[in-house]
């Protein structure tokens, strides 16, 4: 039978059956009997062509909870139903033409898996928690999105939550996304409350924390020190013979990290009277055009500002310019992130550059290693690099 007609099939009587459902206990059981005149005749001429309700798995499957099952799918796909169970959870064992198939099965039925059962049974909830300070920014949006697709192929999907600056809400998102048992955990940092780290040690399960680097992760790492960042950006700075800085910076804390190993370098090469001016994160383009302004109305235009982010330093080249300032003849700007504009801005921005992308890739690829219980890289540092362009 072709498999249109299996489905309406199926979705009638389960229609008929639970219509019959709502008829009172008393007609059932020694009570006035059942008028069958009452029963629609496609009920009847069901009975005859032998799709009795009691016939088949399906029907009884039907009968007792009025959902479509597993063994439904499996029915109409012409497949056993642990192959319906491996498409569901791990596609990538099963043929492609299978795999399609049966999913085409699924999307027309409606099934939807009973994960929490599946869950309760394998240990297994198919899912894994991540938390990042903003979805808005795009150096962790970027991150989060190769973490889907990658755990996706795999037959994984992510829970996102948004901590904020500071990461405040980080606690008790982690008590939420515990208490759902995810397969693995994807956080932004190496710094966690206590709470936090007790509550990920009870877990037992694979943690990966990305964006940041430590030498004693709680368990996998992909990042990149904060601290090189600002040491090279200040070498890169001394090197094209600027002498008077300034930084414009986040109040987060990767961002003073930065900020401390910038100064650090500066220090060591005499330069101790370099100025800051702190906004508020998460940071943008006004916020930027605001931090040069501060500098100007303080008196004192640095030779080389270093900012926190490529917004920040996009709004300090735009006020920069506004005010008749010559970049970088007169004022060299340097950002951080290589964001989408920051080539295409009126001098190209220089930047620090980092694989975003790579990040949220090795981090799934981390995470699926652990749950098949290989070994692997437990610290991978993906470095960065200096685009050195027009604005300096």
């Amino acid at each position: 039978m072709p498999l249109n007609k299996k489905i309406d099939r199926i979705k009638w009587l389960r229609y008929h059956i639970l219509k019959l459902r709502a008829i009172p206990d008393s007609s059932l059981k020694g009570g006035t009997p059942i008028n069958r005149s009452s029963i629609p005749p496609k009920r009847k001429r069901a009975r005859r062509s032998g799709l009795s309700v009691r016939s088949t798995n399906v029907r009884r499957s039907l009968r007792s909870t009025g959902v479509v099952t597993l063994t439904d799918v499996a029915r109409m796909a012409g497949v056993s139903p642990i192959t319906v169970s491996r498409v569901l959870n791990r596609p990538e064992i099963v043929s492609p033409e299978t795999r399609d198939h049966v999913r085409r099965v699924v999307e027309r039925t409606g099934y939807l898996p009973n994960l929490l059962a599946g869950g309760l049974a394998s240990r297994k909830t198919r899912f894994v928690a991540a938390i990042v300070p903003a979805i808005s920014n795009q150096v962790f949006s970027e991150s989060i999105q190769s973490l889907t697709n990658r755990l996706w192929e795999s037959g994984y999907q992510v829970l996102l939550g948004t901590s904020g600056y500071p990461t405040s809400r980080e606690e008790d998102l982690l008590a939420a996304f515990l208490s759902r048992r995810p397969d693995g955990i994807f956080l932004t940092g190496i710094s966690h409350s206590v709470a936090s780290r007790r509550r990920l040690a009870a877990a037992k399960i694979p943690v990966v924390e990305i964006w940041d680097f430590t030498p004693t992760p709680i368990d996998l790492l992909v990042g990149f020190s904060h601290e090189k960042v600002g040491q090279a950006v200040a070498e890169y700075l001394l090197g094209l013979s600027r002498r008077h800085f300034g930084v414009v910076t986040a109040d987060d804390a990767r961002a003073e990290i930065r900020r401390k190993g910038f100064l650090s370098i500066l220090e060591k090469s005499g330069i101790t009277d370099t100025s800051t001016v702190t906004v508020p994160a998460p940071s943008n383009f006004q916020l930027g055009r605001e931090g040069l302004a501060t500098f100007l109305k303080k008196g004192s235009l640095p030779r080389a500002i270093f900012c926190s982010s490529d917004t920040l330093a996009h709004g300090v080249l735009t006020e920069a310019q506004v005010r008749g300032i010559s970049v970088p003849e007169d004022l060299a700007i340097v950002g951080f992130g290589d964001l989408d504009f920051a080539a295409s801005t009126h001098p190209p921005l220089s930047t620090v550059r980092i694989d975003r992308k790579a990040i949220g890739r090795l981090a799934a690829e981390a995470l699926l290693r652990r749950f098949e219980g290989k070994s692997g890289q437990r610290i991978i540092d993906i470095g960065f690099e200096i685009m050195a362009r027009g604005t300096t």
